[in-house]
């Protein structure tokens, strides 16, 4: 039986026509243009061509935007979910494969830089979604426009580069709910999963710190401890981020709960 993802049309093509005039925009029009235009009038046409490029740029990340939010996700996901975790019913198998979109929207805003998975459950739907190899490669070229590679998921560490990595998620996924990332009133969607469903090893989080403080043993980690940095932004979003990792192929493996802040606990 052949795999086949069901993508807009329209966006994909759309992407795809950008990518083309991108090229065309810088170098190429640039390059024909020393040969034509001198003087003063080269340089203004370098600027225009420049400033095409940056709104031919703008308006993929919005295709590509579109294509994560709306795109429909092979339906073999669900049934896999359904096997996996038999206290889930259809309807909670949309709100995980919504989490998901939060997660790949969150390595998009973040120019595709490394982030790290929140949730056993959805990082449950996202190996299912890799092990058909063909369908994840074509969607991620749609979202990405280059392949995100599967990390476990895991918990705030020692390791500042992996926290950096789980601090963009929180700050994009928080964006995407209109959340304060910096002083959140609840958890956005992805955060919240695990125990929302009862997860057998899922991480365990609740928005603010103060709540833990009230909350004596328990195993519950905090929003408020990703409030240190934003969420390295991409082309639109005005938003920086200080953290060293430079894509999502920056190596696997889950983190242990040291250091406490926001994380999991098992």
């Amino acid at each position: 039986m052949k795999l086949r993802i069901q993508l807009p049309t329209s966006g994909r093509r759309g992407i795809r026509l950008l990518l083309a005039l991108k090229y065309l925009a810088f170098p190429l029009l640039p390059l024909a243009g020393y040969f034509v235009v001198h003087g003063v009038g080269l340089v203004i046409f370098a600027i225009v061509c420049l400033a095409l490029y940056s709104a031919l740029r703008a308006w993929e990340i919005s295709l590509r935007r579109q294509f994560i939010r709306e795109s429909t996700f092979p339906r073999f996901l669900g049934a896999k979910l359904l096997a996996q975790y038999p206290q889930l019913v259809p309807r909670d198998v949309e709100l995980v494969l919504h989490g998901l979109r939060q997660f790949f929207m969150a390595h998009l805003r973040s120019n595709r830089q490394f982030v790290a998975m929140p949730s056993k459950v959805v990082d449950a739907a996202w190996h299912e979604f890799i092990l058909h190899t063909r369908a994840y490669e074509d969607w991620c070229d749609a979202a990405f426009g280059k392949l995100m590679h599967h990390t476990p998921a895991e918990v705030l560490g020692r390791d500042p580069k992996r926290n950096d990595g789980l601090r963009r998620t929180w700050y994009w996924a928080c964006k995407e709910e209109s959340i304060d990332p910096r002083k959140p009133s609840r958890l956005p969607l992805l955060f919240a999963l695990d125990k929302k469903f009862a997860v057998d090893g899922g991480f365990n989080y609740v928005p603010d710190c103060g709540d833990i403080n009230r909350q004596s043993g328990s195993d519950a980690y905090c929003g408020t401890s990703f409030g240190g940095g934003d969420g390295g932004g991409a082309a639109g979003d005005g938003d920086g981020f200080g953290g060293s990792d430079s894509s999502s192929d920056s190596g696997g493996g889950g983190g242990g709960g040291e250091g406490g802040g926001c994380g999991g606990g098992d």
